[in-house]
């Protein structure tokens, strides 16, 4: 196996340091290719979807449960399928309490193609209590470019999208697949991809922290049980 190389404490703050400093440059760039997420333009979704949940047929408007934004994590589970993919397993594994997205006026929902009866058994042995929706005799998913033709047949493959809700009109505002679902799952990274962001004071562009009614950054942080939406 081939180990770090070991050296003095000193020589290794030495090389933090100087790691240090690239990392820094790193999150200045993120936070600058973030604004300039947000200041993607966004298209208005006119088409009508029938999704199949827990309280049974929804549309996309519904999916927002009454919040400003939605996250849809295109899960890949065929419809003739009797489980998901596993590396799409491992995504919804990693993601935390909702809560703290809720108090962002932020839905994280799934979506896939296998029917909802196929979706139940899956979602229970799995543990997971997310709202995940069947997408089944839909074109959601090729519209939005998670299945493609190959050979005249449906190939899948993961993706995240991203909606905004201006009163009853829905808006796409982003899309994003493969490689570019890495490092995702956490509160934070996921209000990166959204137009709104994380709502704090600091980010460009300027007047969207307020979007959501969302209270200042030192109240915002709280245990899961303690958000009032």
């Amino acid at each position: 196996m081939a180990l770090p190389e070991i050296v003095s404490r000193e020589e290794w703050r030495r090389a933090r340091e100087e790691l240090l400093v690239e990392e820094k440059a790193l999150t200045r760039a993120r936070d600058a290719l973030n604004a300039q997420r947000r200041r993607l333009p966004m298209v208005e979704v006119d088409k009508e979807y029938v999704f199949e949940g827990g309280d049974g047929k929804a549309s996309l408007y519904d999916l927002f449960e009454g919040r400003h934004q939605l996250v849809v994590y295109h899960f890949v589970f065929a419809p003739e399928a009797d489980a998901g993919r596993r590396g799409c397993a491992a995504f919804l594994d990693q993601i935390g309490h909702l809560a703290h997205l809720h108090a962002r006026g932020t839905t994280f929902a799934a979506v896939s193609r296998a029917p909802y009866t196929r979706i139940l058994p899956f979602k229970a042995r799995m543990g997971w209590t997310l709202p995940w929706y069947s997408a089944n005799g839909e074109d959601f998913d090729r519209d939005f470019q998670v299945t493609r033709e190959h050979e005249g047949e449906p190939v899948d493959r993961p993706g995240l999208s991203c909606f905004l809700r201006d009163r009853d009109r829905v808006f796409h505002t982003y899309s994003t697949y493969g490689r570019g679902l890495d490092g995702l799952g956490s509160t934070t990274s996921l209000l990166d991809l959204t137009a709104l962001g994380r709502q704090e004071a600091w980010e460009a562009p300027t007047g969207r922290a307020s979007a959501c009614g969302a209270p200042a950054r030192s109240e915002r942080i709280r245990f899961h049980d303690e958000y009032d939406e």
